[in-house]
């Protein structure tokens, strides 16, 4: 078994269970680390118990130290335990307590996340990157009895902690969370009579303050079990995971299904295009082949995808070689792109790169997990389309204008226009509630009880899909995302445009690197489409006579491709547009930085209409 010292401290309010002095102190009960506590009988610790106990469970990439289902559950037990002592609580005590913590992604991660479900109390991870003051205002609304820090985010912790929670006071400091389990026991599992144990995630709050979404671990194993029926997770699958863990997609999909199914998780920390390429090509390299495996399972972002793409020709003729390899189907059993919208020219670069590996699109939130997907089979990766609801999911259409329900077969109006609606959603794997916001709660859910996501979406038969190749989930018309109706459907008079249906033919534009299209408001028409443009290298000279892809040249790019209305009337250059750490563009935001606050004069180049 593995031993691991595990440095992660932590930071306790003060209640009526737990002096100020004893936390101030530092000092505690004297504590033996081969002592550990029972877990809860749930399906996540009862598939991790089940797996081979010699079997790796979590990986550092960069350093190969690994560490095995075995000793995962034991430092879990031990983990446990240690917090109870902490907080100066019996085991099992924490029922519904909140506990935030800032750790790296590491196994340091993933013993603090379950032994904090295991307490039958509620993890709220923490992302480094984020101001002071906003991890201050995620503690306070949380109301988390603890903070756990990593040794490397201690002193964030301190700084976080001072301010307005010092005069509160509502927290303050302990010691380790665990210094890894010496035990030779068997982790024994409970019966747990009132489960109250879950995550919170934070919304991003783009309109209001962010909300925090709590998904019980019920729900997270709902979320869990459906993704494996949906991609056959399995013990000899072994993910690159690279994502961020204080997001749905890093943390249920590359983290909690992989634990269920008994897969492999290497964490690549930190993050780099050069790091990501050496550790994919390394099982294919003479000086390499032998110390690692390859890894049959990548889900990231569409931006990551694109950096690999852009740097690929860079590497040398032996890495691209290997590279090559490594991504081909045979060795590379999934792709997955998420979290944002996926270019077509992404998608058939990687496919050409790959030598066919065709990359699977999905649809999920927050607040729902993972909730459309394309299936495994080719045919049914459809471009454009996130496929249909997954096992488990109950999804529909709701028309934007009559808010009539939009049942199969009903998906063209009378005219033989496609209807286009919210997506709504209904089963085990929605949340449960916003935390302390009965009002919001109230407001997002229907009274037959669908949550109402604000993405706007068309249903449509495919063809050549949807025929039951990946499963019984995966038949019939086809979900088709328009985008968000705060942001993404631009009304022009009368005509709804799909933001991310024009995006998606603007970056086929080789002079496009990136874009962002967005509805500026009209004294004409309502509104009318703007566009905000990242050059490539060969837009820089493409306009007429060698100048920068201009107006123009974009009305000629797309008059072909779509109806006039539809092509942006404002153009505006830039270096980059910004991007939170999943990829999305925070439109509202953009609008204001590029077009000011008066965009009825927007900066930028008018276009003329032709």
């Amino acid at each position: 078994m593995s031993l691991f010292k595990l440095p992660v401290e932590l930071f306790c309010r003060r209640s009526v269970l737990l002096t100020a002095s004893r936390c101030l102190t530092g000092g505690s009960r004297n504590i033996t680390t081969s002592r550990s506590a029972p877990l809860p009988r749930t399906p996540l610790f009862e598939a991790i118990k089940s797996h081979d106990p010699q079997s790796p469970a979590i990986i550092h990439s960069n350093s190969g130290r690994n560490f095995s289902y075995g000793s995962l559950l034991k430092d879990i037990a031990a983990a446990k335990q240690r917090l109870a002592n902490d907080a100066n609580r019996d085991a099992g005590s924490l029922r519904g307590e909140r506990v935030a913590f800032l750790v790296e992604n590491s196994y340091d991660y993933v013993v603090t996340l379950l032994a904090i479900l295991g307490s039958n109390a509620i993890a709220v991870p923490l992302s480094p990157a984020f101001p002071s003051g906003e991890l201050r205002y995620i503690l306070d609304q949380s109301g988390a009895l603890m903070l756990a820090a990593s040794d490397k985010f201690a002193t964030k912790a301190e700084d976080v902690l001072s301010g307005p929670l010092a005069k509160k006071p509502i927290l303050s400091r302990c010691e380790k969370i665990v210094e890894g389990s010496k035990s030779t026991e068997e982790v024994v599992l409970e019966d747990l009579k009132d489960d109250r144990s879950g995550m919170m995630l934070y919304t991003s709050g783009t309109t209001n303050r962010p909300k925090g979404v709590l998904l019980p671990q019920s729900t997270l194993m709902a979320q869990a079990q459906s993704l494996s029926q949906a991609w056959h997770y399995s013990p000899n699958d072994h993910f690159l995971h690279v994502l961020p863990l204080h997001h749905i997609h890093g943390t249920v999909n590359a983290l909690l299904t992989p634990l269920l199914a008994g897969s492999t998780i290497e964490f690549l920390f930190p993050f780099s295009v050069d790091s990501v390429w050496s550790r994919l090509a390394a099982p294919f390299l003479q000086s390499t082949k032998q110390s690692r495996k390859p890894i049959t399972f990548f889900t990231v972002v569409p931006t990551i995808y694109n950096r690999l793409l852009q740097s690929h020709n860079s590497l040398s003729l032996e890495m691209q070689t290997a590279t090559n390899e490594a991504l081909h189907p045979k060795n590379m059993r999934l792709n997955i792109s998420g979290s944002a919208a996926l270019p077509t020219p992404t998608k058939e670069a990687w496919t050409e790169l790959s030598n066919g590996n065709v990359l699977l699109e999905r649809y999920g939130m927050t607040e729902v997990g993972m909730a459309l997907s394309c299936g495994l089979a080719n045919e049914d990766r459809v471009d454009g389309s996130v496929g249909w609801p997954l096992p488990s999911v109950e999804a529909r259409l709701v028309d934007l204008d009559t808010k009539t329900i939009i049942k199969h077969g009903e998906e063209l109006d009378v005219n033989g226009k496609e209807r286009s609606g919210e997506i709504q959603l209904r089963g085990p794997t929605i949340f449960k509630e916003y935390w302390n916001n009965p009002t919001a709660t109230a407001k997002e859910f229907t009274d037959d009880g669908f949550f109402k996501t604000g993405d706007v979406a068309v249903r449509r038969p495919v063809p050549s899909a949807g025929k039951g190749a990946s499963g019984d989930w995966a038949k019939g018309p086809m979900y088709f995302i328009l985008g968000r109706l705060s942001a993404d459907i631009i009304k022009v008079g009368g005509e709804k445009v799909s933001a991310l249906e024009v995006e998606r033919e603007m970056l086929s534009i080789p002079a496009i690197s990136e874009c962002a299209v967005v509805g500026l408001p009209s004294e004409t028409w309502g509104q009318k489409v703007a566009a905000v443009v990242v050059l490539s290298e060969e837009g820089k000279t493409a306009g007429k006579d060698g100048k920068p892809f201009g107006p123009m040249d974009l009305r000629r790019g797309l008059k072909d491709k779509m109806a006039n209305f539809k092509i942006p009337q404002e153009l505006k250059l830039v270096e980059s547009i910004p991007r939170n750490a999943m990829g999305k563009i925070n439109k509202k935001q953009l609008v204001l930085q590029v077009f000011g606050d008066n965009t009825k004069e927007a900066i930028g180049t008018r276009m003329r209409s032709c």
